[in-house]
């Protein structure tokens, strides 16, 4: 970590917002370790706020404090960013798994920050997983109330008729757990497999293979290809792209953004992206 001259901090990164705010966030927003890991470092006696050892993490804190950690100086905050990630089959969406299996995070590009995910995909299912390196954005962006729509291409073993498809939009109840309306539509048959098409809002825990199970089909391959307007496009699995800053401005609205501390960056080109390259398409949510 580089040190500033002592008892001076350096400046948070112009846009970022958000003061006062809770002494662990400061931490978490200047990309040191999440939320949990700063508490656990209060208690460890290792956070200093004006010279003074933090004793509790129920501490606001703004822009004018001097917070160290073990003696250095907090970085300034880096304003939230969003990435997409093509997550290959295989990999859990965990920092840790007790079964070690390995991670999304172990597989990243060592250049990245640290990174969330917004929401989760299971082990077996690939395609568009969003990261951000700020809670608040991962959270924003999961809220029911957000209610971006969610795109899959499944191929599953079993036939089905376009009626109990078309049924799905109703809604479902399978083994006593509600799911809510579902888009499908069949694309093509392969063998004894079919290619399926399906939108949804919710993104419960294995939404899609317990839907499609009811139908009698069995799901052997799920990718998800949008998370509201962003999508998948030719992203490569395993690669990394991020969202240029004003499409992240642009998809979540100018008050949301302002709340979140997300302002235009002068480095970033104001010209379109190209065709066949657009990280996010308007009114597809």
């Amino acid at each position: 970590m580089r040190k500033s001259p002592p008892g001076q901090q350096r400046p948070a990164a112009p846009g970022t917002g958000g003061w006062p705010m809770r002494v662990a966030k400061a931490m978490a927003r200047a990309g040191l370790c999440s939320r949990r890991e700063a508490e656990r470092w209060i208690e460890q006696g290792r956070v200093k706020v004006n010279g003074a050892l933090l004793q509790s993490p129920a501490r606001d804190v703004s822009e004018a404090d001097h917070i160290t950690i073990d003696n250095s100086p907090l970085p300034p905050a880096e304003p939230p960013r969003l990435w997409r990630y093509h997550k290959p089959k295989g990999l859990v969406t965990t920092h840790r798994d007790p079964e070690g299996r390995p991670t999304v995070f172990e597989a990243l590009p060592a250049h990245l920050p640290r990174v969330i995910s917004v929401g989760r995909l299971d082990v077996n299912t690939e395609g568009l997983l969003l990261l951000t390196n700020d809670g608040a954005l991962a959270r924003h962006l999961e809220l029911p109330s957000t209610g971006w729509l969610r795109r899959y291409r499944v191929r599953a073993h079993g036939s089905v008729t376009p009626a109990a498809l078309e049924a799905l939009k109703a809604g479902s109840a399978v083994a006593g757990a509600h799911y809510g309306p579902i888009a499908a539509t069949l694309d093509k048959t392969q063998g004894s497999n079919v290619w399926l098409t399906l939108a949804l809002r919710e993104g419960k825990n294995r939404e899609v293979r317990t839907v499609l199970e009811s139908l009698s089909l069995t799901v052997n391959r799920l990718i998800r290809i949008s998370f509201g307007p962003f999508q998948l496009l030719d992203l490569g699995a395993g690669e990394v792209e991020p969202v240029r800053r004003r499409v992240l401005i642009e998809q979540l609205g100018p008050q949301v953004a302002r709340e979140l501390g997300l302002g235009p960056d002068p480095q970033e080109p104001h010209s379109k992206a190209r065709p066949g390259r657009l990280q996010a398409k308007k009114g597809r949510r």
